[in-house]
C-alpha cells in the first residue's frame, strides 16, 4: 500500500504547486482600470456560463447515481460521484486562473515578450497540474477508502469503474457544452464583423466579442481539462483493471499510479523551463519544457520499472512499453503541427485556394483534414503493435498510461491557447500601444498551434485508452461466465460495428447544428444591435455585449442534452436488445470511425483556422481582400470542425466504453435469459 500513499502525496504535492502558481499569478499587475473592466466582463460570463452548466450537469448527476447504487451497488455510485466531482473541479478550477492570467498577461505584455511569456503559461499550467494531481489524488485516494473498507485489492479496481464513469459523463457535457458555447459566439462575431462589417477580430464595437473570449475559456480549459482529467484517470484505471484479469500479482495494479506520480514530478520540473525573449523562439521554449519533461519522466519510468517489476516478469519489456507510449506523444505532436502551422505545406496550399474564393478552399481544407488521418493512424498501430510485442494486453496498457503521463505539460500548452487569444482581445478592446498588441499576437499565434498540437494527443490518447477499454469489456464477460469470440464472420458482431461506426457520425451531425443555430442567433442579434443602437460603428455607443453572453450560454446547455444522451443510451440499447456481441462490435466501431473523424476534424479546422491568420498576416492580399473573406469563411466551417464536433468524440467514445464496461455483467445475465 505503500505505493498508493506515495501517489496520493504526489497528488497533493501537485495540487499544492498549482496553488503556489496560482498566488504568482494573481499577485501581477491586472493593467489599468479599462483592461480590468473588460476582463471582469470575460471572467463573470465564463463563471455564470460555467455555475449554469454544473446545475444542469447536477440533476443528470443525481439521477444517475440513483440509478447505478440501485443496480449496480452503492459502491459504484460513490465512486460515480466522486468522479464527477472531482473532473468538474479539474475545468473549474484551470478555467478559474486563465480568467484571471489574461489580463495579467496583456499586461506584462508591456515590459516584452519575456514577461508575458511567463506569466502566461504559469497560468496554463495550473489548470495542468490541478488536472494530474487531481487525477492521482482521485484514484489512489478513493483505491484507499475501499481498502480501509475491507474490500479485497483485486475487487476494487472493478469499482474505480464509477469513478471513470463519473469523469467521463463530465467531460462529455464539458467538451459539448463549451464547444457549442465558444463556436457559436466565434462564428457569430465572425461573420458579421468581419464579412458584413468589415471591423477587425476582437473589436470593441462588435456585441458578440465579449461572448467569444468567454468561449476560448469555456471550450479549451474547462472543456480540455475535464477531457484530459478523464482521459488519464480512466486509462488508469483501465490499467488496474487489465491487470487483474490477466491474474497478475498486487504489484502490476499499483504500477500505472506509480508512472502516473512519476511524471507529475517531472511535469513540475519541465514547467520551469519554458522561458524566452524572441518572438520566433516561443514554440521552441514550449517544446523545450515538454522535452525536459519526457526526459525526466523516462528516466524515472526506468527507474520505478526496474524496482517494482521483478526480473521473472520482463521488465524491460514493460519500460520499452513506457517507451512507445512517449514516442506515440512525440509523434502525433510533430504530425498536427506540421498540418496546422502556418510554415508548412497544409496551411500554405490551403490559404492559397483562397485566391479563387470560399469553395476552393473549403475544399482543400477537407482534403487537408482528411489526409491528416493518415500518419497518426499509422503511429497508433504502431504503437499497439510495438507495445504488444514488449508487454502483451498490459504492454498496451502501459504504452497508453505512459502517453498520458505528459497530460499535465499537455494541458498547460493548452490553456496557454485561449490565455494569449484573450490578452490580445483585452490589448485591441482596451486600446493600448501597437508594441503591446504585436507581443500578444506573437504569443496569440503559437497558441493557435499549441491548441491543435493538443488536441491531437487528446485523440490519440483516447484512442489507446478506448482499446485497453475494450479489453476491460471483454474480461468482465468472460468473469460473469460468458466468454466470447467477437468474430467478424458473426452477424451480431458486423451489425454491432456498423452501429458503432454510424454514431460519431450522427454525434457530429448534432453537435454541428446546434452551433449553427446558435450561432444563426447570434448573429441575429448582432445586426439587430448594429442596426438599432446609433453609434455602435462610430465608438460612441456601448454595445449590449451581455445579449450574445446570455444567447450562447442558454443554448450551449439546452443543445448538450442531446448529444449527452446519444452517448449514454446507444451502449444501453445496443446491449440489451442486440447482445453483449453486437455491443462488443459497437465498441471497436465507435473507437476506429471516431478516431478517424475525429483527427480529420480538428485538424482540417485548425488548418482552416491558421490559413485565415497566414492571410492575415501579409499573404495573398491579406486583411480585407477577397482571399481573406473566403478563408474566414472557411474558418467558420472550421471553427465547430475542431473545437466542438471534433473534440466532444474523444469523449464520446470513453463514455460508450465506459457504459458497456459498466452493464457488461449485466448484459451477460440478460442474454442467457
Amino acid at each position: 500500500m505503500i505505493t498508493l500513499y506515495l501517489s496520493l502525496a504526489i497528488g497533493v504535492l501537485s495540487l499544492a504547486y498549482a496553488g503556489y502558481i496560482t498566488y504568482r499569478v494573481i499577485q501581477q499587475d491586472s493593467g489599468t482600470p479599462k483592461m480590468q473592466e473588460i476582463a471582469k466582463a470575460i471572467r463573470e460570463g465564463a463563471m455564470a456560463y460555467m455555475n449554469r452548466q454544473f446545475k444542469t450537469i447536477a440533476v443528470f448527476a443525481v439521477i444517475l447515481f440513483g440509478i447505478l447504487s440501485w443496480i449496480l451497488g452503492l459502491n459504484i455510485g460513490i465512486a460515480f460521484i466522486f468522479g464527477a466531482l472531482l473532473s468538474g473541479v479539474a475545468g473549474y478550477t484551470g478555467m478559474n486562473v486563465s480568467v484571471r492570467a489574461n489580463v495579467r498577461t496583456a499586461s506584462a505584455a508591456k515590459k516584452g515578450l519575456s514577461q508575458a511569456l511567463t506569466v502566461a503559461f504559469q497560468g496554463g499550467s495550473v489548470n495542468g497540474l490541478a488536472v494530474v494531481g487531481l487525477s492521482l489524488v482521485g484514484v489512489s485516494g478513493l483505491f484507499l477508502f475501499f481498502h480501509y473498507m475491507g474490500i479485497e485489492t483485486i475487487e476494487i479496481p472493478h469499482l474505480l469503474i464509477g469513478f471513470g464513469f463519473g469523469a467521463s459523463l463530465i467531460s462529455l457535457f464539458a467538451r459539448v457544452g463549451g464547444g457549442i458555447y465558444t463556436k457559436a459566439a466565434d462564428v457569430g462575431a465572425d461573420l458579421v464583423g468581419k464579412i458584413e462589417a468589415g471591423i477587425p477580430e476582437d473589436d470593441p464595437r462588435n456585441p458578440a466579442t465579449i461572448a467569444d473570449n468567454v468561449g476560448d475559456n469555456v471550450g479549451d480549459c474547462a472543456g480540455m481539462g475535464a477531457d484530459l482529467f478523464e482521459t488519464y484517470a480512466v486509462t488508469l484505471i483501465a490499467a488496474m483493471i487489465l491487470a487483474v484479469a490477466e491474474g497478475f500479482s498486487i504489484t502490476f495494479i499499483f504500477y500505472p499510479l506509480v508512472l502516473g506520480a512519476v511524471a507529475v514530478i517531472a511535469s513540475v520540473i519541465g514547467t520551469n523551463f519554458i522561458k524566452t525573449k524572441k518572438k520566433t523562439g516561443i514554440m521552441t521554449a514550449l517544446y523545450k519544457g515538454m522535452a525536459v519533461t519526457q526526459v525526466l519522466s523516462l528516466i524515472g519510468f526506468y527507474i520505478a520499472t526496474m524496482v517494482m517489476i521483478p526480473s521473472s516478469a520482463n521488465p524491460m519489456g514493460l519500460f520499452l512499453a513506457t517507451f512507445v507510449g512517449t514516442a506515440v506523444t512525440v509523434l502525433l505532436i510533430i504530425i498536427t503541427e506540421y498540418y496546422t502551422a502556418t510554415k508548412y505545406r497544409p496551411v500554405r496550399e490551403t490559404a492559397k485556394a483562397s485566391e479563387t474564393g470560399a469553395g476552393t478552399n473549403i475544399i482543400i481544407g477537407l482534403s487537408m483534414g482528411m489526409e491528416s488521418t493518415f500518419l497518426p493512424l499509422l503511429v497508433i498501430v504502431g504503437a499497439m503493435m510495438a507495445s504488444f510485442y514488449f508487454g502483451g494486453l498490459y504492454g498496451i496498457a502501459i504504452a497508453a498510461v505512459s502517453m498520458l503521463s505528459s497530460t499535465g505539460m499537455i494541458i498547460a500548452m493548452d490553456s496557454y491557447g485561449p490565455i494569449t487569444d484573450n490578452a490580445g482581445g483585452i490589448a485591441e478592446m482596451a486600446h493600448l500601444d501597437k508594441k503591446v498588441r504585436k507581443v500578444t499576437d506573437a504569443l496569440d499565434a503559437v497558441g493557435n498551434t499549441t491548441k491543435a498540437v493538443t488536441k491531437g494527443y487528446a485523440i490519440g490518447s483516447a484512442a489507446l485508452a478506448a482499446l485497453v477499454l475494450f479489453q476491460d469489456y471483454n474480461g468482465a464477460l468472460l468473469q460473469s461466465g460468458k466468454r466470447l469470440i467477437f468474430d467478424l464472420t458473426d452477424h451480431q458482431v458486423i451489425a454491432g460495428l456498423f452501429i458503432g461506426a454510424l454514431i460519431p457520425f450522427i454525434f457530429s451531425s448534432v453537435t454541428m447544428k446546434a452551433v449553427g443555430r446558435s450561432a444563426h442567433a447570434v448573429v441575429e442579434e448582432v445586426r439587430r444591435q448594429f442596426k438599432e443602437i446609433k453609434g455602435i460603428m462610430e465608438g460612441k455607443a456601448q454595445p449590449e455585449y451581455k445579449k450574445c453572453v446570455d444567447i450562447v450560454t442558454k443554448a450551449a446547455l439546452f443543445e448538450m442534452i442531446v448529444p449527452a444522451l446519444i452517448a449514454v443510451l446507444s451502449p444501453v440499447l445496443v446491449g440489451f436488445i442486440l447482445g453483449p456481441k453486437a455491443l462488443g462490435g459497437m465498441l471497436i466501431g465507435v473507437i476506429a470511425s471516431g478516431l478517424l473523424l475525429a483527427l480529420s476534424m480538428c485538424n482540417g479546422g485548425a488548418t482552416w483556422d491558421n490559413a485565415k491568420k497566414y492571410i492575415e498576416d501579409g499573404h495573398h492580399g491579406g486583411k480585407g481582400s477577397e482571399a481573406h473573406k473566403a478563408a474566414v469563411v472557411g474558418d467558420t466551417v472550421g471553427d465547430p470542425y475542431k473545437d466542438t464536433s471534433g473534440p466532444a468524440l474523444n469523449a464520446l467514445i470513453k463514455v460508450i466504453n465506459m457504459i458497456a464496461l459498466l452493464i457488461a455483467p449485466l448484459i451477460a445475465s440478460w442474454s442467457l435469459l
